[in-house]
């Protein structure tokens, strides 16, 4: 995996200017709007069509730490509810957890026990179960502590938590027993009142995202097949929830980045900041985007607390270094407070450097 180091070097250049112009968005390597004037109609129309199959990522992270400084479990889960109303809201695609007070540092997620499990753990739990459609809940997350008072919290209603008489091309699901009679396959509860039935053959216990055919009849006992996670994003353009990830440290929300070539464009959000308007930002087109949020001693300090990273600045490791809130009336705004006034300043940003959100 590619360094933090290799990252900031590699985009060192991309830095140079702080007032980009559309016209450089548009030069950009990865860019649909490109200099394609000298090609034929059909090779434009290829590459807007491979574009909009490459849809960019917005990822977000988050300190744990953050729970470890609520008062009651109830109040603790009340703002995790608000970090995923959050993130659904304004279609995040990743929520990384930083625990800045775990041990290991080697990827590995440290179990504390059902009683004492550590802020980031508590948060990635019920960040996870508030991402999975209702329906599921029951089978995929067995009796735990943390969910005492989710009962509390308002649902998100993503478009992948579908009701049982709504018709949707795609369904989330879990798969059951291989269906005996008839021709092998793969029965999955996709609240329905009935089952579906694969044309796969799968163990029992997967979360899948089923595609369930063009016809609007959703009784039809037709076969349906397992799709991967984003086709919806990528063929329809529908959101469909985010993905939780558990970072022991900083530097391995860089390190175990999922994504092929890690972020391209890395944001870190502090009233240290630089204020810029957001009608005034303008992102480069990128392809995977990170806006990392801190805790109560801001980046400075989960940047403090990493080994691997200690004595770095903050204008080495992210691409911008904004305030988001610069005219606050209070001393102190609180991540999930600051989650919901960044990703609205983001937003029309973050479509001008290309991305298109589902009307």
């Amino acid at each position: 995996m590619r360094t933090v180091e290799y990252e900031v070097e590699k985009h060192k250049k991309k830095r140079k200017e702080k007032n980009c112009t559309e016209d450089t968005i548009r030069n950009l390597n990865n860019s649909p709007e490109g200099n394609h004037k000298q090609k034929n109609k059909k090779k434009i129309n290829k590459e807007e069509h491979k574009w909009k199959k490459e849809i960019p990522s917005v990822s977000i992270s988050v300190v744990g730490s953050i729970i470890d400084n609520t008062q009651s479990q109830e109040l603790a889960t009340l703002l995790v509810g608000q970090i995923a109303r959050a993130a659904t809201i304004f279609q995040v695609d990743e929520i990384v957890v930083v625990d800045n007070k775990a041990l290991s540092s080697n990827g590995a997620e440290v179990n504390n026990g059902d009683q004492n499990e550590s802020g980031a753990q508590f948060l990635v739990r019920i960040l996870q179960y508030l991402e999975t459609p209702q329906y599921l809940r029951r089978r995929l997350f067995p009796m735990h502590n943390s969910f005492k008072h989710v009962g509390l919290l308002p649902p998100l209603d993503a478009p992948h938590h579908v009701r049982k008489h709504e018709w949707t091309p795609f369904r989330e699901g879990i798969t059951l027993e291989v269906d005996a009679s008839g021709p092998k396959g793969t029965l999955v509860d996709v609240g329905l009142s009935k089952n579906v039935k694969l044309e796969q053959v799968l163990m029992p216990g997967l979360r899948v995202t089923v595609a369930m055919g063009a016809g609007r009849n959703i009784e039809t006992d037709s076969l349906k097949k397992v799709v991967g996670q984003n086709s919806p994003r990528e063929e329809m353009g529908i959101y469909w929830g985010y993905k939780v990830r558990y970072a022991p440290n900083f530097s391995s929300v860089f390190k175990s980045c999922p994504y092929k070539d890690s972020y391209d464009c890395i944001v870190g959000t502090s009233e240290h900041g630089a204020v810029i308007n957001s009608s005034e930002l303008c992102l480069p087109k990128f392809q995977h985007l990170l806006i990392a949020f801190g805790g109560l001693g801001g980046l400075e300090e989960s940047i403090e607390e990493d080994d691997d990273l200690k004595g770095k600045g903050v204008h080495e490791i992210f691409h911008s270094y904004l305030n988001t809130c610069p005219h606050q009336g209070s001393r102190t705004i609180r991540t999930e407070e600051a989650i919901f006034i960044s990703l609205q300043y983001f937003q029309e940003p973050i479509i001008r450097a290309g991305r298109v959100f589902k009307a």
